[in-house]
């Protein structure tokens, strides 16, 4: 397919495909979707080999936020049966990261709901940094929390933050109609603060909302422009209780395309496959690995994800690897730049995996489909199950029924009741 070829070669180059063949991709037919992946997943090992990077959410602090996003179980608002609770106290936080890391994480996301932080709320999170990383030699640490007002964002870095996580979620044209108590400037603002601050900057995109192919591809572009070292794309998990509870419109070739497309438009930069993969790829996840280089180990922010061990079995099958501390997860040329060592040349073509590059951390960030104006990393939901134990699978197990193609998935929905603010060991 000569469009695919095209978009091979500018991945290489790392050349911006147009408009028109990022929308070419989401059009694919599901009979040509093989070639999509293999096609992408040329321009994912040019830059990141068949490394997977591992990421671990910590909810620092738990529903109850004031911001009215439609797509989140923590909104005002919400009826969806999720924990809440207030912050963890910094040895609290630093032994659910401690969790994420000896399972295989190289960076801890720190997630806390709300609009966004005040400066008691940053020194909350300092010390919890502190305890983090002086548990956890040369874990990364990404703070995800809202709105940043100035300052802030020099504070988390002089405190060892890493990267700072803060997602457009949709098209500047639709986002009026996904949230009405902040503005898409204001996330974006947000993002360029951080940068500003040398934190490496990660933003991404919940897909399923109902949104066009124009408004996909619209905001994956705009993240393009913005120029993140981590992209997070989302599916949406339709929480009973929200909005957007009957919006269940994706299939998981619908998702591959997604990310294929994502990956084409940004080839050089880590796309890490976040909240509703279980939900919505299912059995399908190991095809993501061929386009995403990131996912998130274990339970999200307010929902199950699989068991740790089968994201593990998972990398292993499809025959990837997990990425290891001692390499950095960006190419060297953004890891470079990000290090102030200055961008290389459009057409550079730097070997992926350079290691002792001087990056904080090689990029990365959290994810997003969750806590709405506030911190957002991705999670799940829906009703209020019987409270779940150790034991349980987790929401990536399939039902042993036959589901007919195209059904809500609600089975594959489940209240995380374990890990960060309960008494229980947490999935990692």
């Amino acid at each position: 397919m000569d469009l695919l070829n095209t978009l091979v070669d500018k991945g290489l180059r790392r050349e911006l495909p147009t408009r028109e063949e990022a929308l070419a991709v989401l059009a694919t037919s599901d009979d040509d979707l093989l070639d999509v992946v293999a096609a992408a997943g040329k321009v994912r090992r040019q830059w990141f080999g068949r490394r997977v990077k591992l990421n671990y959410l910590v909810n620092l602090k738990s529903g109850l936020c004031p911001e009215d996003c439609s797509y989140c179980s923590q909104r005002l608002g919400s009826k969806a049966g999720i924990l809440k609770y207030t912050w963890l106290k910094p040895d609290e936080a630093s032994k659910a990261a401690a969790a994420g890391v000896a399972g295989g994480a190289k960076r801890v996301c720190l997630v806390a709901s709300g609009r966004g932080p005040t400066d008691r709320d940053v020194d909350r999170v300092t010390k919890t940094i502190e305890a983090i990383k002086e548990q956890n030699e040369g874990v990364e640490v990404c703070a995800c929390l809202g709105l940043l007002s100035d300052g802030q964002a020099d504070r988390l870095r002089s405190a060892g933050a890493d990267a700072y996580n803060h997602n457009l979620n949709t098209s500047e044209e639709t986002y009026g109609a996904i949230t009405t108590t902040h503005t898409y400037a204001d996330r974006v603002e947000t993002v360029q603060q951080a940068q500003a601050a040398g934190l490496s900057a990660c933003s991404g995109l919940i897909a399923g909302m109902g949104e066009s192919d124009k408004d996909l591809v619209d905001v994956v572009f705009a993240l393009r422009d913005l120029d993140p070292d981590s992209v997070p794309v989302n599916f949406l998990i339709p929480f009973e209780g929200t909005p957007l509870a009957k919006e269940w419109n994706l299939t998981p070739q619908r998702c591959l395309r997604i990310l294929a497309m994502v990956r084409f438009v940004c080839p050089d930069v880590e796309v890490r496959l976040a909240g509703g993969r279980e939900v919505h790829l299912r059995s399908m996840q190991p095809l993501a690995l061929h386009l995403v280089n990131s996912i998130f180990l274990g339970d999200y922010l307010t929902s199950e994800g699989q068991a740790g061990q089968a994201d593990l079995d998972m990398i292993a099958d499809a025959g990837f690897e997990v990425e290891g501390q001692g390499t950095t997860t960006l190419p060297r040329h953004r890891a470079d730049a990000l290090s102030g060592g200055g961008c290389g040349s459009q057409g550079a073509a730097e070997a992926s995996g350079a290691t002792g590059c001087g990056s904080h951390g090689g990029g990365g960030g959290c994810g997003s489909h969750e806590a709405s104006g506030g911190g957002c990393g991705p999670c799940g939901g829906h009703g209020e199950p019987e409270p779940a134990t150790v034991a349980d699978a987790g929401a990536g197990v399939p039902a042993r029924e036959s589901v007919p193609a195209g059904a809500a998935r609600t089975d594959l929905v489940a209240v995380r009741r374990r890990g960060a603010g309960t008494d229980l060991a947490p999935n990692a």
